[in-house]
């Protein structure tokens, strides 16, 4: 995973910069990508048991085929948008408003079986882009913060929301920590912001928000009280989900994922 970040990221929160060196940057994208496909390039394009969409590079971006609603953020768009913004080159046939090639998850492994052109040509892209793809979670969370923030209307609230964000983003000399920033990058990516209104079961989501405004404040080790808040999000959400979606089989791994923030 060492060649997965090649150049320096430079990203801002509020009024801070945030400096990646190199080896940060290895860190974070290393530690995300052994989450989310355990480091495997067989997982770098990849549907699910019991999704209806395709989990695309070392985030797991979600991609919809075309005309396919769902309640979750369509993530790759919005990954394509920003290599776009970088002039990247793409295959011809890939841009930002492209559905998924596949209808479904049979389409899907067929062509991935035949190593179709389009899945070759996008796995080549997804490959070769890695670098782009930790920059582009670094500036989803760049961009978290202000975003969750619009949506608190009480002033006594968001202060305390942005202060919380700021614990675990900052060590006590006000730098950067390293384990803190992965953390953000890591729960933004994997769970969402928390401001996406269809993000919720029973009116209740589960993102950065709301692990945010649950944790305990008299939990002295910040890494352990941001994890124990968001299980118990997910947890929560595990309770309001659909029983058809059997989300209690994704528990375990998602608590074995929440330890390693603090252990």
């Amino acid at each position: 995973m060492r060649y997965i970040i090649i150049l320096l990221l430079s990203i801002s929160i509020q009024a801070s910069s945030i400096n990646l060196s190199q080896s940060q940057a290895n860190y974070i994208a290393k530690k995300v990508w052994q989450n989310e496909g355990a480091g495997l390039d067989k997982y770098l394009i990849h549907w699910n048991n019991g999704e209806d969409f395709a989990s695309i590079g070392i985030g797991h971006f979600i991609w919809f085929s075309k005309g396919h609603k769902e309640r979750f953020r369509e993530v790759f768009p919005m990954f394509l948008k920003f290599v776009e913004q970088k002039n990247i080159k793409m295959p011809k046939w890939l841009n930002s408003k492209t559905p998924l090639p596949w209808n479904n998850k049979k389409s899907f492994y067929k062509a991935k079986k035949a190593k179709s052109k389009k899945y070759k040509e996008l796995f080549a892209f997804i490959k070769t882009t890695q670098p782009y793809q930790a920059e582009f979670m670094a500036k989803r969370v760049n961009q978290a913060l202000p975003q969750i923030l619009k949506t608190i209307k009480n002033k006594k609230q968001k202060t305390l929301i942005q202060k919380r964000f700021n614990h675990i983003l900052y060590n006590k000399h006000s730098k950067i920590d390293k384990q803190g920033l992965y953390i953000l990058i890591d729960y933004t990516n994997f769970k969402g912001e928390g401001t996406l209104p269809s993000e919720r079961y029973k009116n209740q989501g589960w993102g950065l928000l709301q692990v945010l405004k649950h944790i305990n404040p008299k939990e002295k080790n910040k890494f352990k009280a941001f994890a124990t808040s968001a299980k118990k999000m997910l947890s929560r959400r595990i309770k309001n989900s659909p029983k058809a979606r059997g989300e209690e089989r994704w528990r375990k791994g998602w608590n074995i994922r929440l330890d390693g923030y603090f252990r």
